[in-house]
């Protein structure tokens, strides 16, 4: 048996809160939360800047942005509340990004009325929060699972949805860390079926099967080197993979 790693401690079961709204903790300084859009976020939580970078949008698109971007600023009042207040920008790559803050891996998820959020202070992160379809194709699950579909397909429709949601949550969220999104083949990446943790290249994923009442997964880098703790301006280094 493999000894974990510096990155590996105290990450074996994701850890949640006594906090409402479903935040986790899935390795150390790695946050996720979960919630419902459906009462939409309050007017306190609807930041200037972010009202302002939605005025453009279509109403349906605004709502979910702003949805996003209060679930983003919620979990961080939590556990980073001296970056609540900070604006948020894509980078060069489309990841949401704090402005004066490239050390702090922030990111985004929605999906049938949900959003999540994920904050992972020096290191990149990606979330991704997925309601199970109600009957995928059997294209769908060859081109997601490749060599573990065929034990799926004797499923019922609802067990293979649901487990084809969770295989895509981690593969989804692996590209969003890396910056790639569907020009990063998530379909390619393989995911055994009904793990909770595993690795893609350099980029940890845990998926919050024990937690979460829907499939919610979250990737995220190896914690930086101890020895760069005081070039705190610099981001976390994009890892091949």
């Amino acid at each position: 048996m493999k000894t974990p790693g510096p990155d590996e401690e105290s990450a074996s079961r994701p850890r949640r809160t006594a906090q409402p709204g479903g935040r986790y903790e899935i390795a150390d300084g790695v946050w996720v939360l979960c919630r419902s859009d459906r009462a939409g976020p309050d007017t306190a939580e609807v930041h200037r800047d972010d009202r302002a970078q939605a005025a453009g949008f279509p109403s349906w698109r605004a709502e979910e942005f702003l949805a996003g971007r209060a679930t983003l600023r919620r979990l961080l009042r939590e556990v980073r509340p001296d970056l609540a207040d900070t604006a948020v920008r894509p980078d060069a790559r489309g990841r949401p990004c704090l402005v004066g803050h490239p050390d702090i891996g922030v990111s985004i998820s929605h999906d049938g009325g949900l959003s999540a959020a994920a904050v992972a202070p020096g290191r990149r992160v990606g979330v991704d929060v997925q309601l199970p379809a109600h009957e995928p194709s059997e294209g769908m699950l060859r081109r997601c699972l490749r060599g573990y579909a065929a034990p799926l397909l004797k499923l019922p429709a609802p067990e293979r949805a649901r487990e084809l949601a969770w295989v895509w949550t981690v593969q989804e969220s692996c590209v969003k860390a890396a910056g790639t999104g569907l020009a990063g083949r998530p379909w390619a990446i393989a995911v055994p079926p009904g793990h909770r943790r595993g690795r893609w290249g350099r980029y940890r994923w845990a998926s919050l099967r024990d937690s979460s009442p829907v499939p919610l997964s979250c990737a995220y880098t190896p914690r930086e080197d101890p020895r760069a703790r005081g070039r705190r301006t610099a981001p976390p280094v994009d890892l091949e993979c």
